[in-house]
């Protein structure tokens, strides 16, 4: 009950402040830019950081012991370049509001998630810097954070950062990357992720042999370029002895120019994938089983010897059995699929990336569907760890 009275105590008084502030701010108009506006953010977010921590007090403890074989582990890079198990994690699209959801996914699950992945794209808003603050509350959760890094262009204040001006940025963007126009993000997301101190896994540039998908695609850049970009981002954490990331590359499996894009093994740990079953839901989409949508491109991805992970697993209902899909998938990972070392569901509710209207990916509240994968990883998977043998339930 005192906890109670203290956390709604502290969210009145923040809202109080927040409210004397924005008058404040409102009442300088532009003059707020610049160090005030700093000022503000940096507030902001040691608020939040304040009442993350009320929130997680009470449920750190428990999550924390449940993934007690992983603790040791997560700042190990040896065992991170190539785990004897199996890695799980996940999207959830509400962890800016609360972690809950994950908490729910772990309890459904039977199993506490030692991945846990946000989006950032690249930019000035605060927002596009380095997630401290999640990624801080991710590793006391007992997790490591996986940031899928999205190099747009288009987001910077080009006369600020004196960058050339040009209609689109993202033309040629990978060359600009490359060639060091970007340092002065690119450092200071490097100087974010030392000061952090862990692990953290980074996809950066997903999907970049897609024509269609994302700027710095082959519409954009010619993979030479890509690859240019990509080295340039590792070499500038490295030379600035930044060492605690594992560097993800993540091509789209059915376009198959793969070996044009990679920037060579010492510049990857891990080679990542999605793999996402659409169903019936647009004219260009079917129902696709788990092997014709990750199995028939395995060997394609494994002749790069790194470990393979599944960054965004789900399918939607719309077509067919999605416990069985789920269930079929499971039921082949071990045996299959050696090479995959980690699955990261996409617990999307309010997925609009693809489509004019928003999808549900999200199998949270599915019990079947996350009964049947329960089921599976118990009496399937070997595992050298035990936290799949204890039910999480609190």
């Amino acid at each position: 009950m005192k906890n109670k009275i203290k956390r709604l105590a502290f969210i009145g008084g923040a809202t109080l402040l927040g409210i004397a502030l924005v008058l404040f701010f409102v009442f300088l108009g532009n003059r707020s830019n610049g160090p005030i506006s700093e000022m503000l953010s940096t507030l902001g977010n040691k608020v939040t950081d304040v009442e993350h921590n009320l929130i997680l007090k009470e449920r750190i403890p428990i999550r924390v012991k449940k993934l007690k074989w992983f603790e040791n582990k997560r700042n190990d890079p040896s065992f991170l370049r190539y785990p004897d198990t199996v890695i799980l994690g996940v999207y959830d699209n509400n962890y800016m509001k609360s972690f809950d959801n994950i908490l729910r996914f772990d309890k459904m699950l039977k199993a506490p998630l030692a991945l846990i992945q946000i989006y950032v794209a690249w930019g000035d808003k605060p927002k596009e810097e380095f997630p401290m603050l999640y990624a801080k509350a991710i590793y006391d959760l007992g997790s490591l954070p996986l940031i899928t890094w999205e190099p747009w262009l288009n987001d910077f204040d080009r006369e600020k950062h004196h960058l050339p001006k040009v209609v689109d940025p993202n033309k040629k963007g990978m060359q600009a990357v490359a060639q060091g126009e970007y340092d002065f993000y690119i450092k200071k997301w490097a100087q974010s992720v030392k000061e952090f101190g862990h692990m953290v896994f980074i996809r950066f540039g997903h999907e970049m042999n897609d024509p269609y998908r994302y700027p710095w695609g082959p519409q954009n850049n010619k993979p030479k370029d890509f690859i240019a970009a990509w080295r340039h981002v590792v070499r500038v954490f490295k030379n600035m002895n930044v060492y605690n990331v594992m560097w993800i590359w993540a091509p789209q499996p059915a376009y198959l120019h793969y070996k044009e894009y990679y920037p060579g093994n010492n510049y990857v740990d891990w080679v990542g994938v999605a793999a996402l079953n659409y169903g019936t839901v647009a004219p260009w989409s079917k129902w696709w089983s788990f092997k014709q949508i990750f199995g028939n491109y395995y060997d394609r991805l494994a002749v790069f010897g790194k470990p393979l992970m599944i960054t965004e697993m789900g399918s939607l209902t719309v077509g067919g059995n999605r416990t069985q899909w789920f269930k079929q998938a499971f039921d082949s990972l071990p045996e299959k699929y050696p090479q995959l070392r980690s699955v990261l569901f996409f617990n999307d509710n309010k997925d609009n990336t693809t489509l004019n209207k928003s999808l549900d990916w999200s199998i949270l509240y599915d019990t079947a569907t996350c009964e049947a994968i329960r089921t599976s990883i118990r009496t399937t998977w070997k595992f050298s760890h035990e936290e799949y043998e204890t039910d999480t339930t609190r």
